[in-house]
């Protein structure tokens, strides 16, 4: 005579449930052997080290001493963003390096205005203002200022891409739109 099926199913179901509550239980005789027995004060004095044993305490004295008042390491991120100073703080200075050259190559996003813009068969082009110099200059797409360049330019807006120094942005730059009209 067979045995039914779900009989066996059954019983193995118990084994098995069995087997896992006896794997995760903690079997007393095992942890009882990776405890250390306590020590009494002597073997803890014959434990320590001797006189001879022990580092020079003035040597790491003198050589936190150093460290902390500079001399002890010294660190050149070269071209490199420096890992030890904080992305969190602002910038002392927003402007790009090095001096500004004449004319457009010179000139920041955030100074111009734009006083004009004007069809031609070549596109549009912008006629721009910067507030710190009494002269305007003519700019076109793809044109390269000091701190981006001009994506677009139409009927009423000129559009800029400018870089951002801000290493926590998302981007490294950011689209500017100035219209003509404000």
């Amino acid at each position: 005579m067979r045995p039914r099926p779900s009989l066996n199913r059954s019983l193995l179901r118990v084994l098995g449930l069995a087997l896992l509550v006896a794997a995760l239980l903690p079997v007393p005789a095992v942890l009882a052997q990776d405890e250390e027995p306590p020590q009494d004060d002597a073997a803890a004095e014959a434990e320590a080290p001797e006189e001879g044993d022990v580092p020079d305490i003035e040597a790491i004295l003198e050589g936190d001493e150093a460290v902390l008042g500079g001399g002890g390491y010294t660190y050149d991120p070269g071209d490199r963003r420096d890992p030890f100073k904080s992305l969190l703080q602002a910038r002392d200075n927003d402007e790009p390096q090095g001096p500004r050259p004449d004319g457009i190559p010179g000139l920041l996003i955030d100074e111009v205005t734009i006083s004009g813009i004007f069809r031609t068969p070549r596109g549009w082009v912008a006629q721009v203002q910067a507030a710190n110099q009494n002269k305007s200059y003519l700019i076109k797409v793809d044109d390269q200022l000091y701190d981006g360049d001009v994506l677009s330019i139409s009927r009423n807006e000129v559009v800029f891409k400018q870089i951002v120094q801000d290493p926590t942005a998302l981007k490294p730059f950011r689209e500017v739109v100035k219209k003509l009209n404000p």
